[in-house]
Protein backbone atom coordinates (compact mmCIF):
# COMPACT_ATOMS: atom_id res chain seq x y z
CA UNK A 1 0.00 0.00 0.00
CA UNK A 2 1.44 3.94 -1.12
CA UNK A 3 2.41 5.48 2.32
CA UNK A 4 0.39 8.87 2.32
CA UNK A 5 2.80 11.73 2.99
CA UNK A 6 1.88 15.10 4.70
CA UNK A 7 2.86 15.97 0.73
CA UNK A 8 -0.14 14.49 -0.70
CA UNK A 9 -2.65 15.26 2.25
CA UNK A 10 -1.61 19.26 1.52
CA UNK A 11 -2.04 18.84 -2.53
CA UNK A 12 -5.67 17.06 -1.79
CA UNK A 13 -6.73 19.79 0.61
CA UNK A 14 -5.60 22.66 -1.65
CA UNK A 15 -7.79 20.85 -4.31
CA UNK A 16 -10.24 20.13 -2.14
CA UNK A 17 -10.21 22.19 0.39
CA UNK A 18 -11.32 19.72 2.68
CA UNK A 19 -9.75 19.03 6.10
CA UNK A 20 -6.77 17.47 6.70
CA UNK A 21 -8.26 14.53 8.53
CA UNK A 22 -10.72 13.85 6.24
CA UNK A 23 -7.95 14.05 3.21
CA UNK A 24 -5.55 11.67 5.43
CA UNK A 25 -8.66 9.38 5.93
CA UNK A 26 -9.68 9.22 1.81
CA UNK A 27 -6.44 9.19 0.60
CA UNK A 28 -5.51 5.37 2.65
CA UNK A 29 -8.97 4.85 1.42
CA UNK A 30 -7.92 5.29 -1.92
CA UNK A 31 -4.63 3.96 -1.45
CA UNK A 32 -3.18 7.11 -2.55
CA UNK A 33 -4.81 7.20 -6.16
CA UNK A 34 -4.96 11.28 -5.93
CA UNK A 35 -8.14 10.74 -8.25
CA UNK A 36 -9.73 8.07 -6.70
CA UNK A 37 -9.56 10.37 -3.30
CA UNK A 38 -11.21 13.22 -4.94
CA UNK A 39 -13.73 11.06 -5.82
CA UNK A 40 -14.62 9.78 -2.62
CA UNK A 41 -14.42 13.42 -0.81
CA UNK A 42 -16.78 14.47 -3.56
CA UNK A 43 -19.75 11.45 -2.92
CA UNK A 44 -19.20 12.31 1.07
CA UNK A 45 -19.30 15.91 0.45
CA UNK A 46 -22.82 15.22 -1.27
CA UNK A 47 -24.25 12.81 1.33
CA UNK A 48 -23.77 15.47 3.81
CA UNK A 49 -24.88 18.01 1.63
CA UNK A 50 -28.48 16.11 1.92
CA UNK A 51 -28.66 15.54 5.10
CA UNK A 52 -28.10 19.89 6.22
CA UNK A 53 -31.17 20.35 3.31
CA UNK A 54 -33.88 20.48 6.34
CA UNK A 55 -31.64 22.87 7.88
CA UNK A 56 -33.57 26.71 8.53
CA UNK A 57 -31.46 29.45 6.23
CA UNK A 58 -32.02 32.86 7.91
CA UNK A 59 -28.92 34.36 7.50
CA UNK A 60 -27.10 35.38 3.73
CA UNK A 61 -26.95 38.40 1.22
CA UNK A 62 -28.56 39.77 -1.53
CA UNK A 63 -26.44 40.36 -4.02
CA UNK A 64 -26.81 42.75 -7.20
CA UNK A 65 -24.60 42.43 -10.92
CA UNK A 66 -24.86 44.97 -13.46
CA UNK A 67 -23.50 43.57 -16.80
CA UNK A 68 -21.05 45.89 -18.68
CA UNK A 69 -22.77 48.15 -20.40
CA UNK A 70 -25.60 48.74 -17.96
CA UNK A 71 -28.61 47.38 -20.13
CA UNK A 72 -28.78 44.22 -18.08
CA UNK A 73 -28.77 43.84 -13.99
CA UNK A 74 -29.80 40.97 -11.36
CA UNK A 75 -30.96 41.11 -7.95
CA UNK A 76 -30.06 37.69 -6.09
CA UNK A 77 -31.75 36.96 -2.64
CA UNK A 78 -29.35 33.92 -1.52
CA UNK A 79 -29.46 32.05 2.69
CA UNK A 80 -27.27 30.23 4.45
CA UNK A 81 -28.08 29.25 8.79
CA UNK A 82 -25.45 31.78 9.84
CA UNK A 83 -23.73 35.13 9.40
CA UNK A 84 -20.13 33.58 10.23
CA UNK A 85 -21.10 31.71 6.49
CA UNK A 86 -22.46 34.98 5.20
CA UNK A 87 -19.05 36.75 5.61
CA UNK A 88 -17.25 33.26 4.33
CA UNK A 89 -15.53 33.96 0.71
CA UNK A 90 -16.95 30.83 -0.93
CA UNK A 91 -20.03 31.92 -0.15
CA UNK A 92 -19.85 35.60 -1.23
CA UNK A 93 -17.90 33.94 -4.56
CA UNK A 94 -20.94 31.26 -4.89
CA UNK A 95 -23.44 34.09 -4.97
CA UNK A 96 -21.54 36.63 -7.10
CA UNK A 97 -21.25 33.73 -9.69
CA UNK A 98 -24.91 32.62 -9.46
CA UNK A 99 -25.82 36.44 -9.93
CA UNK A 100 -23.55 36.71 -13.12
CA UNK A 101 -25.04 32.58 -14.52
CA UNK A 102 -28.53 34.29 -14.15
CA UNK A 103 -27.90 36.99 -16.51
CA UNK A 104 -26.15 35.11 -18.99
CA UNK A 105 -28.59 32.03 -18.73
CA UNK A 106 -32.12 34.28 -17.95
CA UNK A 107 -33.90 31.28 -16.23
CA UNK A 108 -38.06 31.80 -15.82
CA UNK A 109 -37.93 30.37 -11.95
CA UNK A 110 -35.56 28.65 -9.75
CA UNK A 111 -37.78 25.31 -9.72
CA UNK A 112 -39.99 23.86 -11.53
CA UNK A 113 -43.23 24.79 -9.63
CA UNK A 114 -42.01 28.71 -9.52
CA UNK A 115 -42.94 28.65 -13.67
CA UNK A 116 -46.66 29.86 -13.93
CA UNK A 117 -49.12 26.75 -15.30
CA UNK A 118 -50.36 29.17 -18.23
CA UNK A 119 -46.84 29.21 -19.34
CA UNK A 120 -46.42 25.59 -19.58
CA UNK A 121 -49.93 25.05 -20.84
CA UNK A 122 -48.71 27.28 -24.17
CA UNK A 123 -45.48 25.22 -24.02
CA UNK A 124 -47.37 21.90 -24.56
CA UNK A 125 -49.97 23.27 -27.23
CA UNK A 126 -47.15 24.72 -29.48
CA UNK A 127 -45.62 20.98 -29.05
CA UNK A 128 -48.34 19.23 -29.59
CA UNK A 129 -49.36 21.37 -32.61
CA UNK A 130 -45.58 21.00 -34.01
CA UNK A 131 -45.93 17.25 -33.71
CA UNK A 132 -49.11 16.48 -35.26
CA UNK A 133 -47.98 18.43 -38.06
CA UNK A 134 -45.19 16.56 -38.25
CA UNK A 135 -47.30 13.69 -39.14
CA UNK A 136 -46.63 11.93 -35.75
CA UNK A 137 -49.01 9.38 -34.29
CA UNK A 138 -51.67 10.86 -32.20
CA UNK A 139 -50.99 7.71 -29.65
CA UNK A 140 -47.67 8.90 -29.00
CA UNK A 141 -47.82 12.07 -29.27
CA UNK A 142 -48.44 12.87 -25.57
CA UNK A 143 -45.22 11.10 -24.98
CA UNK A 144 -43.35 13.81 -27.29
CA UNK A 145 -44.96 16.50 -25.65
CA UNK A 146 -44.62 15.61 -22.20
CA UNK A 147 -40.59 14.92 -23.07
CA UNK A 148 -40.78 17.96 -24.81
CA UNK A 149 -42.09 19.42 -21.24
CA UNK A 150 -39.22 18.08 -19.20
CA UNK A 151 -36.53 19.22 -21.51
CA UNK A 152 -38.01 22.67 -21.42
CA UNK A 153 -37.99 22.98 -17.42
CA UNK A 154 -34.26 22.12 -17.72
CA UNK A 155 -33.89 24.70 -19.71
CA UNK A 156 -35.73 27.85 -17.60
CA UNK A 157 -35.29 26.36 -14.23
CA UNK A 158 -31.99 27.59 -12.33
CA UNK A 159 -31.34 24.89 -10.86
CA UNK A 160 -31.52 22.13 -13.39
CA UNK A 161 -29.91 24.58 -16.18
CA UNK A 162 -26.28 23.53 -16.78
CA UNK A 163 -23.70 26.23 -14.80
CA UNK A 164 -22.34 28.38 -17.51
CA UNK A 165 -18.82 28.30 -16.22
CA UNK A 166 -18.98 24.49 -15.81
CA UNK A 167 -21.56 23.24 -18.33
CA UNK A 168 -20.83 19.82 -17.51
CA UNK A 169 -22.88 20.29 -13.82
CA UNK A 170 -26.39 21.59 -12.96
CA UNK A 171 -26.52 24.75 -11.04
CA UNK A 172 -27.85 22.05 -8.49
CA UNK A 173 -24.66 20.50 -8.48
CA UNK A 174 -22.60 23.10 -8.05
CA UNK A 175 -25.18 24.24 -4.81
CA UNK A 176 -24.59 21.51 -2.96
CA UNK A 177 -20.77 20.73 -3.81
CA UNK A 178 -20.92 24.63 -1.70
CA UNK A 179 -22.93 23.47 0.58
CA UNK A 180 -20.76 20.27 1.31
CA UNK A 181 -17.58 22.40 0.99
CA UNK A 182 -19.21 25.42 3.54
CA UNK A 183 -20.75 23.31 6.14
CA UNK A 184 -23.88 24.84 5.87
CA UNK A 185 -27.90 24.17 4.13
CA UNK A 186 -27.94 27.48 1.41
CA UNK A 187 -30.50 28.31 -0.53
CA UNK A 188 -30.96 30.50 -3.45
CA UNK A 189 -34.21 32.04 -2.58
CA UNK A 190 -35.06 34.59 -5.14
CA UNK A 191 -33.90 36.95 -7.93
CA UNK A 192 -34.62 39.52 -10.65
CA UNK A 193 -33.49 39.66 -13.79
CA UNK A 194 -33.63 43.07 -15.36
CA UNK A 195 -33.11 44.00 -19.10
CA UNK A 196 -33.64 47.30 -21.18
CA UNK A 197 -36.48 47.54 -23.07
CA UNK A 198 -37.98 44.11 -21.63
Amino acid sequence: MAEITAAMVKELRDQTGSGMMECKKVLTEAQGDMENAIELLRKKGLAKAEKRSGRATTEGMIYSYIHPGNKLGVLVEVNCESDFVAKNDDFVEFVKNIAMHIAASNPLGIRSEDIPAETIEKEREIYKARALDEGKPENIVDKIVEGKVQKYYKDVCLLSQAYVKDPQKTVEEVLKETIAKIGENLDIKRFVRYQLGE
